[in-house]
């Protein structure tokens, strides 16, 4: 059994089996999440809003249905490593494909198993998220802890998102996607809908994407801080005006800011699918599948072109909004779930019914 090292950005160390890529003589950083998920560990994985973290799942065992091609979220996952308390060498299940292990050594992800996620867990609650390192366990501890002092990145949209736009025709309403980090079930909910989906770049401008001819604009989930990427916030403002518009996690935090919102980031976020959301309006909660570090602060709401809609029960946070004058509201979860509830699919047929209205 090979072992490899977690290092906390407060100077902790955790040793434990490596269970995927080998980062021999290297080392790999993150930003250290939990994610309270009891499965679904594929679609998390693949998900591109983990890019640039490393991801602590709490259900204790982490692997044992396998792999399968079907379950992917992204072609290429883009988080950094995965640490459990456990996991098997291979998978029990009948779509299983291939196991855990063997997809973190194919996508060149390092991972490690056999240290205490509970502990790890309450690490960040009362810390909150910091940055950790995965490295080989004879890597020098200074070398580490000064890899550790240096900021992250913040492009992590721009590495995620499609290069050029993608069509993926239907019969039905022409929808476009800007692609902040889009996962798959987003294209699959609109495309089992009949919509003709055109995928478009985070950055892209207004004139390609009217010249699409849309019926209505659909803004994704994504990684990082919203705040990074200000120059998309126009053209949200003038889409907004002409189309109808729905927008997913940071499609939502974007949705926020470009209404004269604001967004702070929260103390460890939220990762599971297990959360509870208020539906103010219908008067009843709903089980959603979340995941994100940000979120639109309640006050600054009041002072913008918007008003609430949603809110989490369990700490009150801003889960949906909508805008006063024009077709357009968002959630801060996500209704395409995978994994997690399906409570909420019922948002993209609300979307095209006030297309078709």
């Amino acid at each position: 059994m090979k072992t490899i090292k977690l290092i906390l950005e407060t100077g902790e160390e955790f040793i434990g089996e490596s269970i995927g890529y080998e980062i021999e003589n290297a080392y790999s950083m993150g930003e250290l999440v939990f994610n309270t998920s009891m499965t679904g560990y594929q679609e998390i994985l693949s998900d591109p809003s983990y890019c640039d973290q490393m991801v602590v799942m709490t259900f204790p065992m982490i692997g044992n249905y396998g792999v399968n091609k079907d379950d992917f979220e992204s072609l290429t996952p883009a988080l950094k490593g995965l640490v459990v308390h456990e996991c098997p060498t291979e998978g029990s299940n009948w779509r299983n494909e291939y196991s855990l292990r063997e997809l973190l050594t194919r996508f060149k992800i390092p991972g490690i198993a056999g240290l205490d996620t509970r502990e790890i867990t309450k690490k960040i609650r009362e810390g909150g998220v910091m940055k950790s390192l995965l490295v080989p366990v004879n890597y020098p501890r200074e070398a580490a802890m000064a890899i550790l002092s240096k900021s992250m990145g913040t492009d992590q949209i721009a590495r995620v998102s499609t290069k050029s736009p993608i069509h993926f025709p239907g019969v039905g309403k022409r929808i476009i996607l800007m692609d902040f980090g889009y996962k798959k079930n987003i294209l699959r909910s609109l495309t089992k809908r009949d919509c003709d989906v055109v995928i478009v770049p985070w950055n892209a401008s207004l004139e390609l994407i009217e010249s699409y001819r849309p019926h209505g604009i659909l803004l994704s989930n994504g990684p990082g801080n919203p705040k990074d990427i200000p120059e998309v916030l126009p053209v949200i403002r003038d889409l907004q005006k002409k189309y109808p518009m729905f927008s997913i996690c940071m499609g939502h935090q974007l949705f926020a800011l470009a209404n004269g919102a604001d967004t702070e980031k929260l103390k460890f976020g939220h990762r599971g699918g297990n959360h509870p959301v208020k539906d103010l309006r219908l008067g009843k909660v709903f089980m959603s599948s979340q995941n994100h570090g940000y979120a639109v602060t309640n006050d600054s709401v009041h002072n913008s072109q918007l008003e609430i809609t949603q809110i989490n029960v369990n700490d009150k946070t801003v889960e949906g909004l909508k805008h006063k004058t024009h077709a357009a509201f968002s959630v801060q979860y996500h209704p395409e779930a995978c994994p997690g509830p399906e409570d909420t699919g019922w948002l993209f047929d609300d979307f095209l019914a006030g297309i078709r209205n």
